[in-house]
């Protein structure tokens, strides 16, 4: 190292130098020690030949001794080997191609075998040449947000206080072998409704808890609410109603009114297509998850997970996952104007489709849930055929009446249900294909369009009954269904 600082080098140079020197070594330690095992040469050329260990090393020792601008070969080495007399010694041939700077660095190489980590360890470690603040870059303060973000994050810090955790009590989180906490489709989000405790959610959120049929104020649920300070309080959740027909459901909680933060409500009739809307909730378990997206559809057909289909429901790209069930979609002035229900996909995370259940219904079931412990729906009190069994029987366009109650307003209207003929055949009864000249093609749309019509209300019936047309005027119903 000493007498390659002598002759002038650099220490880049120097740093490439030992670079190369490691690559020699490695080559010459595996062609010396095959040769030294088998005694024959690794390679042999027609006009090249390996040199042993000694004679190498020698004669890069002597060849160094001369001076710098010596060039001159010295003689040939008297070691002959037999039957190799005809290849020329590898000594010459290196000093033949090889500049004198390249023998002084196979010189300097032999001579590190002897303790290479002594100069090699340093830069393997990196380079001692620089410290930690000339390699730290600056760092930027980030400055005041855009008025957008801005406007996102007042959204956000003001409306995540109203919305809650929900854990059916039925169903415990659990540890898995990887100590990851496994959440269970049960749980999900809800909104406060007001400063009396009660808070909506989505019916099939605490399904598991519904299915064993409890009665009014029996818990069946644990809501989390988060409190000013940050930190989330438990209270037990006790039903107060739900309507599986529109997936709603509503609890109440025995909680402070510092801690109940009701949402405004919103109108979703003056939605449009394009406009921003914000979620928030708590997918797979992580607690006030805020996502934002557009409104991308309107007036979409819901498939709940309860089974039945929920008309009006509003599509939108801002992400729900499982978890998000119940949480409130609010528009950009914060208002709610849907509870998120359902999402649509085949794997089981957000796709970019997600449903909620328009404030215009929210704003007709949840009183009557509080009020009546149940949705006291306006229908016309008889049994539809579904959409399968009505076109097995080839009715496809209309409403198919299959029972009607002796002591209903509908009977007294006059409607026919479905019967069975003398011989055994099934006589079809009264086809509903409009209400109020509002075309009915199926019992969804019948269902459907009696959600815009109170108790009491009169309605006429436009019915198909067998090759005739008939218009029947009728007073609706506490519905039965």
């Amino acid at each position: 190292m000493i007498s390659l600082f002598k002759f002038g080098f650099s220490p880049s140079h120097i740093q490439a130098i030992l670079t190369f020197m490691v690559a020699v070594m490695a080559c010459s330690s595996c062609l010396f020690f095959s040769h030294g095992i088998s005694g024959v040469p690794l390679l042999i050329t027609p006009h090249r030949r390996f040199m042993g260990r000694r004679e190498l090393c020698f004669d890069s020792i002597s060849s160094s001794a001369h001076s710098p601008n010596d060039l001159v070969p010295p003689h040939p080495t008297s070691t002959q080997r037999t039957g190799q007399d005809q290849f020329k010694d590898l000594g010459e041939v290196m000093k033949q191609n090889f500049a004198l700077t390249t023998r002084r660095m196979l010189f300097t190489s032999l001579f590190m075998c002897y303790n290479p980590s002594r100069y090699l360890a340093a830069y393997a470690l990196g380079d001692p040449s620089v410290t930690v603040e000339q390699v730290t870059p600056p760092v930027f303060p980030s400055g005041a947000l855009f008025p957008p973000e801005e406007r996102i994050v007042q959204l956000f810090e003001k409306n995540t206080y109203s919305v809650v955790n929900i854990f059916d009590v039925t169903l415990r989180p659990q540890l898995n072998v990887t100590g990851a906490v496994e959440v269970p489709e049960g749980n999900g989000s809800g909104v406060v409704w007001d400063v009396e405790g009660h808070i909506v959610t989505n019916y099939h959120v605490i399904g598991n808890s519904l299915s064993r049929n409890p009665s009014p104020g029996q818990v069946v649920a644990r809501v989390n609410i988060l409190a000013a300070d940050g930190v989330q309080k438990n209270f037990e959740g006790k039903l107060i109603g739900a309507d599986r027909a529109k997936d709603l459901a509503v609890l109440k909680v025995e909680a402070s009114e510092d801690l109940l933060r009701p949402m405004n409500v919103g109108q979703s009739s003056s939605l449009k297509v394009g406009q921003q809307c914000l979620a928030i909730g708590n997918p797979f378990g992580f607690d006030h998850t805020l996502t934002v997206g557009v409104i991308s559809g309107l007036n979409r057909d819901i498939f709940s997970q309860t089974g039945v289909t929920i008309g009006g429901g509003i599509q939108t790209d801002a992400a729900i996952n499982p978890g998000n069930s119940g949480g409130p979609l609010m528009d950009s002035k914060g208002n709610l104007v849907g509870i998120n229900t359902a999402i649509f996909t085949q794997t089981g995370t957000s796709a970019g489709v997600g449903f909620a259940i328009p404030s215009s219904t929210v704003l007709k079931i949840v009183p009557q849930l509080i009020q009546y412990g149940k949705a006291v729906r306006a229908g016309l009190n008889v049994d539809i055929a579904p959409d399968l069994v009505a076109s097995q029987l080839n009715v496809r366009n209309g409403a198919l009446i299959l029972q009607v109650p002796g002591n209903s307003l509908a009977a007294k209207a006059g409607l026919l249900p479905t019967t069975r003929g003398f011989a055994g055949n099934i006589v079809l009864g009264d086809i509903i294909v409009a209400l109020d000249n509002k075309p009915v093609r199926s019992k969804a749309d019948l269902y459907k369009t009696l959600d815009d019509y109170t108790l009491g209300d009169k309605v006429l019936l436009k019915i198909q009954r067998g090759n005739e047309n008939l218009e029947l005027p009728i007073v609706l119903e506490e519905s039965s269904s």
